[in-house]
């Protein structure tokens, strides 16, 4: 299956698209991918299915347009606070971070399909996560340049380490990512891992 970018299909008119690419997001949290139908979005958003399947092809399409673009699922906010440690808080306790319940609920009902579809695996890693990764990426290369680690700190592994370990958390272990939870790996794991570099 490939998915398709609905650039090349005609626009919903007016902030009619936006209000589907939220409603898709809405039911995607609470249904999970596997049980989400064209007929469950076009109810929520008050559309109907002809005028959904007119701009997204298939189901696919239209989630991956939904957790790209939706207000519902932001991104962090990339946040220069002059340290690691206040850049990781920021972006992972801020709107679009671990504590706000609609994006993990969005990966949750994702985790089962990204798991069998490749096509649908490979548009959530280019339009979600990569995004959020560059983020992660330029919050560690900023703390290089102020000397906070050392130059030949693994940015790329560091910049993943964090979602891994929360995601673990809640999936695997069913703990819910509170603040606390966050500022544990941050500062137990994280920070020591980061600055391990400078030691050697």
């Amino acid at each position: 299956m490939m998915i398709e970018t609905a650039r090349h299909r005609p626009r919903v008119e007016g902030g009619r698209e936006e209000e589907i690419l939220e409603a898709t997001v809405t039911v995607l949290a609470e249904l999970g991918y596997d049980r989400l139908t064209m007929d469950a979005v076009a109810a929520m958003a008050k559309a109907s299915k002809a005028t959904l399947y007119r701009r997204w092809s298939t189901k696919a399409d239209l989630v991956v347009e939904a957790i790209s673009r939706a207000k519902g699922c932001p991104l962090p906010e990339d946040v220069d606070t002059g340290s690691l440690r206040g850049d990781l808080i920021a972006m992972s306790c801020g709107d679009g971070g671990f504590t706000d319940e609609l994006p993990m609920s969005v990966i949750a009902g994702l985790v089962t399909a990204l798991h069998r579809d490749a096509d649908l695996q490979k548009a959530f890693q280019e339009r979600f996560l990569k995004p959020r990764q560059e983020i992660s990426v330029g919050m560690y290369a900023r703390a290089v340049a102020r000397g906070e680690i050392g130059p030949d700190a693994d940015i790329e592994m560091l910049s993943v380490t964090l979602p891994a370990v929360i995601v673990h958390q809640a999936y695997i272990l069913g703990q819910q990512p509170t603040e606390e939870l966050i500022l544990r790996v941050i500062d137990h794991i994280i920070l020591p891992a980061a600055r391990g570099s400078q030691a050697s």
